[in-house]
């Protein structure tokens, strides 16, 4: 090989080396990239339940629903949206039924509504009067069942919070909410399955909320649920399912 022809081969070697060391660079910088920019992943309500404490049922001793809770549908706690003078079960009937019409001049006090209930699916018209009962305020977490679970740890202030907290409350059928009385996830869940996930999750998200623990049955028998909907979201005071509406 005569000198030029050596030296042309050496350039050549070296531009080749250059080239892929460029190329490997490359391929390590969109790897990078793709690392930098993958979304975190969104903690939704299997995780937190992962992260509720697990123990036995505390007793009932001491459990008195108006006095540990304060006066059913207060506006004077601290839960969100209070203090606008509209009582909490109004808050919900406005949040929760449909075609809603108000008494008199009044724009808090539900006259009639139409409510798409989650527990049995059924559509049930609410006329305020001697049948209003047909649509109850539920709470998720049962009052009782928060008793059993850390409620009676709380303070007074914290316990009112937790029983109008919009996040805790569900517009439903009467009867629904009857045969759940007291009941948590291993005892009672809604008889339409497909409202059971955003229902487990919704109860996850007040016992975190309000540092309730659950009990190994409840655990299992939320897990079972979540199962099903591995990536169901936590609800927050801001979702769209919890927040009340401004009055207007």
């Amino acid at each position: 090989m005569n000198p030029t022809t050596f030296r042309a081969a050496l350039a050549g070697l070296a531009l080749a080396a250059t080239l892929s060391g460029c190329s490997a660079l490359a391929d390590q910088t969109v790897g990078d990239d793709a690392n930098a920019a993958a979304p975190a992943p969104t903690a939704g309500a299997l995780h937190a339940l992962a992260q509720l404490t697990v123990k036995g049922p505390a007793p009932m001793t001491g459990y008195d629903r108006e006095a540990k809770f304060g006066p059913a549908w207060s506006d004077t706690t601290l839960a969100p949206g209070s203090g606008n003078q509209c009582d909490t079960r109004n808050e919900v009937l406005r949040r929760d039924l449909q075609r809603i019409t108000f008494r008199g001049t009044s724009r808090c006090v539900v006259a009639t509504g139409t409510l798409a209930d989650p527990y049995t699916g059924k559509s049930i018209r609410f006329v305020r009067g001697p049948h209003s009962a047909i649509v109850q305020i539920d709470h998720a977490v049962a009052l009782g069942a928060s008793w059993r679970t850390g409620a009676a740890g709380l303070s007074q202030q914290q316990r009112e919070a937790l029983g109008n907290d919009p996040l805790n409350l569900l517009a439903a059928s009467g009867p629904a909410n009857a045969s759940k009385s007291d009941g948590d996830a291993a005892t009672w869940l809604p008889p339409r399955t497909g409202f059971r996930c955003p229902y487990v999750a919704r109860q996850i998200a007040v016992k975190a909320k309000y540092h309730l623990w659950v009990t190994p049955p409840e655990k299992t028998a939320m897990h079972r649920v979540l199962a099903r909907c591995p990536d169901q979201p936590l609800p927050t005071d801001t979702s769209t399912s919890v927040a009340l509406p401004a009055l207007k």
